[in-house]
């Protein structure tokens, strides 16, 4: 299946699978699931890549665990809407997603979401309200990022 519009994803969606939330980066991918209502968006863990080959049979692990069947990955945009460097990177991820969909167990249902902001958000948050040190940080911020970044497609799609 090819990346999709947000707003079409939840028609396309099986029933009773869920969302999976990825907050791609260099060095991890940040991972979070919706509920089957797609209401609500937890946190649930951090890939840290090595190569995509590799990563990719345990992304698939958690697809089969978690019955997911469409992917919202979060989209670095440039504050003034464009799509820069770090943009353009992430999109291939997505085709590679697609094209793996025999190592995944499903074609997956992809769409993107703006992610402008939302790993300073979350590392504000960590910082001023938990006063986490920057050790407790790293484990954390990628995945609730990948949270913020799931619930703000979920509240899209509802049209909150």
């Amino acid at each position: 299946m090819p990346v999709v519009e947000l707003n079409e994803i939840k028609e396309l969606m099986p029933k009773r699978k869920r969302l999976l939330g990825i907050d791609h980066g260099t060095k991890s991918w940040g991972l979070a699931i919706a509920n089957p209502a797609m209401t609500m968006a937890t946190p649930l863990k951090t890939i840290r890549f090595t190569k995509f080959s590799k990563n990719i049979l345990e992304l698939a692990a958690i697809c089969k665990e978690w019955e997911i069947g469409g992917v919202i990955i979060g989209l670095p945009l440039n504050m003034d809407g464009t799509s820069g460097g770090r943009g353009e990177s992430v999109r291939p991820f997505g085709d590679n997603l697609i094209n793996a969909k025999d190592i995944l167990g499903f074609d997956p249902i992809i769409a993107f979401f703006d992610e402008r902001l939302s790993t300073h958000t979350v590392e504000s948050f960590l910082i001023e309200e938990i006063n986490l040190s920057r050790e407790k940080r790293a484990q954390v911020i990628d995945k609730l990022a990948a949270q913020v970044i799931l619930q703000g497609a979920l509240n899209e799609i509802k049209g909150k």
